[in-house]
């Protein structure tokens, strides 16, 4: 990643921040889907310099990472945040200087408590098919691997574009949990819609 653009949200007493970052995030997350260049696929990353902050957990700024300026300036995000102008700050494209170290940034699924529940059983149902033992017996080896229902990860509530585009109707909001990665080095990944790094093909996002 070679340029990007930085943007500092501006709470007030009356408008919190953590309602400024659901309607940013949103608004970023449709210009990503219209700017797409394949299925979910984008070539923008969005990367949080001050994830972990104290008070909101993403702090105030967010970053918008590009293989170069031309990805960014067709982009033209400021385009997207007209409503919001009063209260994002948005800086010019800048190239990145120096990395101090690489991060990635990631959704994390998080199951409810119900989920696991619900797949706790099936899995056991089948080890019991499989192995022969008694359900009861399976239930109990399998609680030493249960999933915890909650995450301590900090969340962001969204809506899918793509599925209201493919479906046409309104998206629900979920919780969008990100979780972020220490990277030994620079490398180059797939990120989809929301500018999040692929489970299987992370982009390390340069620290500055």
């Amino acid at each position: 990643m070679q340029a990007y653009q930085e943007i500092t949200l501006l709470p007030e007493a009356d408008i919190s921040l953590g309602f400024l970052w659901q309607k940013l995030y949103q608004q970023i997350h449709i210009a990503l889907v219209e700017h797409k260049v394949a299925d979910n696929q984008s070539l923008v990353a969005v990367g949080f310099p001050e994830y972990g902050a104290k008070g909101f957990p993403f702090g105030r700024k967010l970053r918008l990472f590009a293989p170069g300026r031309a990805q960014l300036e067709c982009l033209n995000i400021e385009s997207y945040l007209s409503r919001l102008s009063d209260y994002a700050h948005l800086k010019s494209i800048q190239t990145v200087p120096e990395p101090t170290g690489y991060v990635s940034f990631m959704r994390y699924h998080a199951k409810g408590a119900a989920r696991i529940e619900k797949d706790h059983q099936e899995k056991a149902r089948r080890w019991m098919i499989k192995s022969g033992k008694p359900l009861n017996e399976c239930l109990k080896e399998l609680d030493k691997t249960r999933p915890e229902p909650m995450t301590g990860l900090p969340f962001l509530w969204a809506e899918s574009q793509e599925t209201k585009q493919r479906d046409g109707s309104q998206a629900r909001k979920f919780p969008l949990f990100i979780q972020r990665s220490e990277m030994a080095g620079a490398r180059e990944g797939g990120l989809t819609c929301y500018g999040l790094s692929r489970p299987e093909e992370p982009i390390a996002l340069p620290v500055f």
